[in-house]
């Protein structure tokens, strides 16, 4: 219980406050859960406008209405309008008020990037944790800290969400926070109010271009977790990504680097790369990693950079590192004694992301075998990377199965015709289109024979399936699995 002015500390107010002093019960922007003397924040989101749910959160129990648009302002209602010119920019300042900015008190990383979010910050917290810090987790995959996992719906919850998490792990005695931070989440204003210790830029590639239009727009909104941190903070940026310098140029922070190719504060070099892990050389000192992949290579220096810069001696890092897996679904190796071929779940949800796996796989398959690829593209999403998708995907596999991945609200099989629109004569030696996933694993094990390779991408660590509006249980991993005898 707090009171309102104490609430809306540092919030830009259109109107007076009828009574500050008022003492109010807790914040919502979704008004089913709002209960007696909360205070609903109403906003125009993306598919639906927040001030037509106004009413049903004055009927919930919401005495005070934080708004944008007066016209929904009755008079007739015993409540407190609060007016604003952004109301999803205020949310998260708002609720880091009434939550007693939990942030301010830990240790927290916030990590964005096109590819790479996922691994790094999860190898931060089994790295943080494995040295013995309570450390906590906000990811695609789960949320948590201790023996406490909450599924994660979004990749950056809401921000009264986020609030509430960090007010959890702050109550429990945790100290370092590692979080992916979506683009979505930075220019919805998700992450306002938070107070981050280390912001780390992984790349930037082709993605979310049905939300953001263009490319630079996307760049636009990864640089405000730069442009906002305050000077005490840190930067650690991939420098062998052109857009790095970019993403950091007006940043107050402290600024630090990492590359494979070019000179970097933190720099490794990748000696051998095979199916068992990478050897790598970090700061001239060499290690061996369960990880696959140069863009692992990429995500395991960040890991160490960060680690450094949070005060961690360089040995201590460079032993915990070395025991690490990478995180589920994303290059997650399937093996079964009765059959001798392997196959990989990957997330790789983007051109770029599975280019790097495909080159990987590539790299690490034996002479003469073959590498077999399941992928397909989600729908109401961004269409113009389907035909790249699939063109990628046939340039370095043998057998390509184009198939269903999140459909959603789209027809699958046109989705599927839009990435074979993507293919030319020099493509994959065969092409298959199978609209059913479970069937395209199924076919992909079936044509495996000894030391080929399957990938299976674009649902990583996904346990579901989405069409039209409904989640139906689907798990790649296990699915494969089941097939593999």
């Amino acid at each position: 219980m707090k009171k309102l002015e104490d609430i809306l500390k540092s919030v830009e107010l259109r109107n007076e406050l009828s009574d500050s002093n008022a003492l109010v019960n807790g914040v919502a922007i979704d008004s089913r859960k709002v209960k007696d003397g909360y205070l609903f924040i109403a906003y125009k989101g993306v598919d639906l406008d927040g001030h037509l749910f106004i009413k049903q959160a004055i009927l919930n129990g919401a005495k005070y209405i934080v708004l944008e648009d007066e016209k929904f302002i009755s008079s007739e209602s015993e409540v407190q309008y609060i007016l604003v010119d952004e109301a999803r920019k205020v949310v998260g300042q708002i609720a880091g008020n009434f939550y007693d900015h939990p942030s301010h008190d830990l240790i927290v990383v916030g990590v964005t990037g096109t590819n790479g979010k996922t691994t790094t910050a999860s190898l931060l917290y089994a790295l943080f944790s494995s040295l013995g810090f309570k450390s906590g987790l906000i990811s695609t995959i789960e949320n948590k800290y201790g023996d406490v996992i909450v599924p994660a719906k979004l990749t950056t919850p809401d921000a009264i969400s986020l609030q509430a998490l960090f007010a959890e792990m702050k109550d429990q005695n945790v100290s370092h926070v590692f979080m992916e931070v979506s683009s979505h989440a930075l220019h919805q204003g998700r992450v306002r109010g938070i107070d981050y210790d280390l912001a780390v830029f992984t790349n930037i590639t082709h993605d979310h271009l049905d939300y953001h239009k263009t490319f630079a727009e996307y760049i636009k909104a990864k640089q405000t977790l730069f442009d906002d941190l305050s000077k005490d903070a840190n930067i650690l940026i991939n420098i062998d990504d052109r857009n790095g310098e970019v993403i950091a140029q007006h940043s107050k922070a402290t600024k630090y680097s990492y590359a494979l190719k070019k000179p970097a504060k933190f720099k490794g070099k990748v000696i051998s790369n095979a199916a068992s892990g990478l050897q790598m050389i970090i700061d001239g000192k060499e290690i061996f990693l369960r990880l696959v992949g140069h863009f692992n290579a990429y995500n395991a220096l960040a890991a160490y950079g960060a680690g450094v810069i949070l005060g961690v001696e360089e040995h201590e890092l460079l032993r915990a590192l070395s025991t690490l897996k990478s995180a589920e679904g994303r290059m997650d190796i399937v093996q079964n004694e009765k059959v001798n071929y392997k196959a990989i779940i990957d997330y790789a949800h983007t051109p770029d992301a599975l280019e790097k796996v495909l080159k990987t796989l590539k790299d690490i398959k034996k002479e003469g075998k073959q590498l077999i690829t399941v992928v397909g593209c989600g729908g109401n999403r961004d269409k113009t990377k389907r035909p790249k998708m699939a063109q990628i995907a046939s340039r370095f596999s043998d057998v390509l199965l184009l198939t269903s991945d999140n459909p959603r609200d789209e027809d699958p099989v046109q989705i599927i015709n839009e990435m074979y629109e993507g293919l030319d004569d020099k493509n994959a030696k065969t092409v298959i289109k199978i609209t059913d996933r479970k069937e395209a694993i199924k076919m992909a094990c079936m044509l495996a024979k000894d030391d080929d390779l399957i990938l299976v991408a674009g649902k990583g660590h996904e346990k579901y399936q989405e069409v039209k509006g409904e989640k139906f249980p689907f798990d790649d991993k296990k699915i494969i699995s089941a097939f593999m005898h």
